[in-house]
């Protein structure tokens, strides 16, 4: 079946449209919105759909319009800014690297940002915003050191992912020092904030991390193109014109940030960005990063994920970043499985 369809618009400009992507785009736009609403809907004061979608339109009581506007919403908004900043940095790792395993959970990321929130919790008692500035500061070093210690004569697949694998230990173990010198108090925050969650999570959070995405969304898909030739080898994108090594450097970077301010947010939330590319390429059978709909299916994801966390455990409520690591953790291990039987790890 012939997905492919050759658009030429008035100016005489043709653009190549993948149908297949745009319907699996569009649906996933569907199904977080669709979930988004259901969340907004449930908790200890429940609201039907069809409230919340008045409620949303301006046309709800002044109870609902409070428990929507100012205690869930945000909550919601900021799930899907951070599903889909997971999904968008984790597709262009997985590109860069030209590994499926190279998602910021295995480069070890997440705990670079979540040692750099631990200073600030356990040495400095920070406040909120401390604490997220001590994430995006902890997530830039992590990167930093990734690239550098990975760079011989340019940065390649399996030594990135390796070398983040070796970086990742190291913050970890270095997270298990700080819980051990914390006190009691500071080190139950910690060990809540290390758990990814979106409880309390409010417009001071939404705001910092949709104008990050304003910047980087935008330029990251200005360099969607160079990003696929890339994956072709370096060769062959130096061939096509790419200027290989400042669009890696720039494209690391963008998701360094994303990585970390999604991770400044809402903390460590576990395995969206491995499993939203991989499952947003095999929905579209589509070569190349799939870099929007990796972020649509990581805001439905994160948001489907969230309304589970709530709901499908009676009246225990879990945090997000527990679902998301145990069924990441089971799509972690059949991707294993199923590479080994590919004859490639």
């Amino acid at each position: 079946m012939k997905t492919n369809r050759a658009v030429r618009t008035p100016g005489g400009l043709s653009v190549r449209l993948d149908v297949r992507a745009l319907t699996v785009v569009v649906l996933l736009l569907v199904a977080a919105f669709a979930a988004s609403v259901v969340l907004i809907g449930t908790g200890d004061f429940p609201i039907g759909v069809a409230d919340v979608l008045k409620t949303l339109a301006g046309q709800g009581n002044a109870g609902q319009e409070f428990i929507v506007n100012e205690l869930r919403l945000p909550r919601v908004l900021v799930g899907l800014l951070v599903g889909a900043s997971l999904g968008l940095g984790g597709a262009l790792f997985q590109s860069v690297s030209r590994n499926p395993l190279g998602s910021p959970d295995v480069l070890g990321l997440g705990q670079g940002a979540t040692a750099g929130a631990l200073v600030m919790i356990v040495l400095f008692s920070g406040s909120a915003a401390q604490v997220t500035l001590g994430a995006l500061v902890g997530g830039l070093a992590t990167g930093l050191a990734i690239y550098l210690l990975a760079w011989k004569q340019g940065v390649h697949g399996y030594r990135l992912v390796l070398v983040g694998i070796g970086v990742s230990a190291i913050a970890t173990a270095v997270n298990g020092y700080l819980l051990t010198k914390a006190d009691l108090v500071d080190a139950a925050r910690a060990v809540v904030w290390m758990t990814g969650s979106l409880n309390g999570r409010g417009w001071e959070q939404f705001w910092p991390l949709l104008a990050l995405c304003a910047v980087l969304v935008p330029l990251v898909l200005a360099n969607a193109r160079g990003l696929r030739m890339m994956e072709m080898g370096d060769d062959v994108a130096y061939a096509l014109g790419v200027r290989v090594e400042r669009v890696r450097a720039l494209l690391m970077v963008a998701a360094v940030l994303l990585t970390a301010s999604a991770t400044a947010a809402a903390g460590p939330v576990g395995f969206v960005a491995l499993t939203a590319p991989q499952l947003a390429r095999r929905l579209t059978c589509s070569p190349g990063p799939n870099l929007l709909p990796a972020m649509c299916m990581g805001a439905a994801l994160l948001v489907t994920a969230d309304w589970a966390s709530q709901r499908a455990f009676g009246a225990d409520q879990l945090p997000v970043g527990v679902v998301t690591g145990v069924l990441g953790g089971v799509y972690l291990l059949w991707l294993l499985v199923t590479e080994r039987k590919a004859g490639r790890i």
